[in-house]
């Protein structure tokens, strides 16, 4: 059954359906990958120019990377980083709150978020073509692996997962470790999301890359694939490039790039470098995804009745 459909799906795509269904709404998207090893100043500057770019391309949606204002702090534990965080609605909120009504576009903007004292978050703003907030995403998974410590900063999210509106269409945000999760690529799809987005700040330890670099990104990009896959929805991946080495005598982290989207079939759309600056753009075709999920009919199939010790940390 699983070959007829996947032959279905490429039949239909050349027949006069699929150019009827080609024809339903549309709207094109844009990921930013950036090196962002900077002041915070300097990198709210160069994200205003990068978003102008990928507007004046055509984008409705555009996606910066995670923690976008300063360079990836979280390689050590140190509290003189929380003066990098900023509360709501403040500097990065007016900045392109005021960008996005000028330009008419929606964009994602991944951000250090001071709640309260002793409370953080790592957290983006959606905010839509009118500069309005759509929504807000507060990271849920949160990592604590070698030069990788978030938990040191971040209070784990509190808002859910969360699909929202924009005037362009339905998109959902997570953000880097949130990646890994099958979980929750499937909790924000079943509220509709058209196109799910990943922030990102992911890269190999120098040391560990001519061994383990190449695994490492192909299960990074192959994860989120599969959840395009198993849920009939858009992906795409915001990363950030460059070598950070925040600490006198670290190694440091070498940010690999290669930010993508992909399709409801896990097909690669568009993919950038390991190291070169760049904006990626592509189509979210509802027409497409429409299609897809009622060939591959994950939805229908899934036994909600089945599933509820998934809500255990562990069968054994």
């Amino acid at each position: 059954m699983f070959g007829f459909m996947f032959l279905l799906l490429k039949f239909r795509g050349t027949c006069p359906q699929a150019l009827i269904l080609k024809t339903m709404r549309t709207y094109t998207v844009a990921v930013v990958q950036l090196n962002l090893n900077d002041t915070p100043e300097k990198n709210r500057n160069k994200c205003s120019e990068w978003i102008r770019k990928a507007a004046a391309g055509g984008a409705r949606v555009i996606c910066l990377p995670e923690l976008y204002s300063s360079h990836y702090f979280c390689q050590s534990e140190d509290v003189a980083n929380f003066e990098l965080a900023e509360p709501l609605y403040d500097v990065s909120f007016k900045t392109f709150s005021a960008l996005a009504k000028e330009l008419g576009v929606a964009i994602v903007v991944p951000f250090f978020e001071k709640r309260m004292a002793g409370i953080y978050h790592n957290s983006a703003y959606i905010l839509d073509a009118d500069g309005s907030e759509a929504g807000l995403y507060r990271k849920m998974h949160i990592p604590d692996d070698p030069l990788f410590h978030e938990k040191f900063y971040f209070t784990p999210g509190d808002l859910g997962f969360k699909t929202v509106q924009t005037q362009a269409g339905q998109i959902g945000i997570l953000i880097c470790w949130d990646q890994w999760y099958p979980e929750a690529a499937r909790l924000t799809a079943l509220q509709g999301a058209e196109i799910l987005f990943y922030p990102t700040a992911i890269g190999w330890h120098p040391s560990e890359k001519a061994e383990f670099g190449e695994k490492q990104y192909n299960a990074w990009m192959n994860v989120m694939k599969g959840h395009a896959v198993a849920n009939g929805v858009f992906v795409a991946a915001a990363n950030r490039i460059g070598l950070e080495q925040p600490l006198p005598k670290g190694d440091g982290i070498e940010f690999w790039g290669a930010s993508f989207i992909v399709g409801p079939q896990g097909e690669v759309l568009a993919q950038a470098s390991h190291d070169r600056e760049e904006i990626l753009y592509a189509e979210v075709d509802l027409g497409l995804l429409e299609n897809v999920r009622q060939n591959w009919p994950f939805f229908r199939d899934r036994r909600i009745d089945a599933y509820g010790e998934l809500t255990k940390r562990a069968l054994r």
